[in-house]
């Protein structure tokens, strides 16, 4: 096979074409099965993974994501770190990429990942950023799958923040799914206009559909899917109380997974708040699928990896 001269990175969900990310999501469920078979990463090689922000799910399944590939996750605290200390992102890209064979970075501006990817050799993948959230996405789609057995059609509605880089990478992984994708969120808190339009184009191509409802009620009526995140993201915390009122009515409780299809199942990238954004007797109850999604975080990235690194 002749591989492409560019290298291939992964920093926002649309980085993927409908076609890849179903061959990403195949590969995933692969890997699942056979988890130490893949071993793209002997030798070991390192994989850098660079946290600016504090994390549980992304450290701990790219940890042991990249150990099970056969490589070795050195995992770098950016704040203990020259990078931490202003070093600039190019510098830290040009020493990495020479003794790397990934850098992952979880961190805050999407302008600071794409300066790392302009300057780097090798694979950059997006572990979070303000903007994006796609490694959650492959897990979530992946396990909606599961669950359902298909993504094409189904009705999947995400409820809180509609500009918030979980309702933006819904938006775009959703719709190269083809399924129809609803943020329900108030009218002061839409997707960024642009997001939402290139979903749009991508669901005319896939047979999708994106659509942003402001009433919380028609938002989650008949929906398949039901997915959330905590209302206050990272830097946010300041805007707890604004916040409180305006996403009250856009909570997963009992009613809104009542409203939903009868086999609906509910998602939650997780840290929860119970009783804020989710009820206690949902996201512990027998329609949440959130140990699935968050176990499916291992394999996801695994599989992005292996993808990314197959072809650079």
């Amino acid at each position: 096979m002749t591989r492409p001269s560019r290298t291939r990175h992964f920093l926002r969900d649309d980085d993927l074409s409908p076609t890849e990310l179903i061959e990403v999501l195949d590969l995933a469920d692969v890997m699942k099965a056979k988890r130490y078979a893949h071993q793209p990463l002997a030798g070991p090689r390192s994989v850098a993974v660079i946290f600016d922000r504090p994390s549980t799910r992304t450290r701990v399944s790219f940890a042991n994501g990249i150990a099970e590939l056969g490589g070795y996750p050195l995992i770098i605290d950016a704040q203990v770190s020259q990078l931490g200390r202003g070093e600039s992102i190019a510098d830290t890209a040009r020493v990495l990429d020479r003794q790397c064979a990934a850098i992952v970075w979880r961190t805050s501006g999407q302008d600071r990942i794409e300066e790392m990817a302009a300057h780097s050799r090798v694979p950059v993948v997006n572990a979070l950023t303000d903007s994006y959230h796609p490694c959650q996405l492959v897990a979530d789609l992946q396990t909606v799958r599961e669950h359902k057995g298909r993504l094409a059609g189904l009705t999947l509605t995400y409820l809180g923040d509609g500009a918030n880089n979980m309702a933006h990478s819904y938006l775009l992984a959703g719709a190269a799914a083809g399924m129809i994708v609803r943020i329900g969120s108030p009218a002061g808190y839409a997707p960024d206009a642009e997001i939402l339009n290139r979903a749009a184009g991508i669901a005319a191509q896939t047979g999708g559909r994106v659509e942003h409802i402001t009433d919380p009620h028609a938002a989650v009526d008949g929906a398949d899917v039901l997915a959330t995140d905590t209302w206050i993201s990272m830097g946010q915390e300041d805007e707890t109380t604004a916040r409180s009122a305006p996403f009250a009515p856009f909570a997963i409780d009992e009613a809104a997974l009542a409203a939903a299809a009868g086999d609906a199942i509910v998602l939650h990238c997780l840290p929860a708040y119970r009783g804020r954004e989710i009820a206690a007797a949902v996201i512990d109850g027998p329609s949440s699928v959130v140990w699935d999604e968050a176990e499916n975080r291992l394999h996801a990235q695994k599989a992005l990896l292996a993808f990314v690194l197959e072809r650079s």
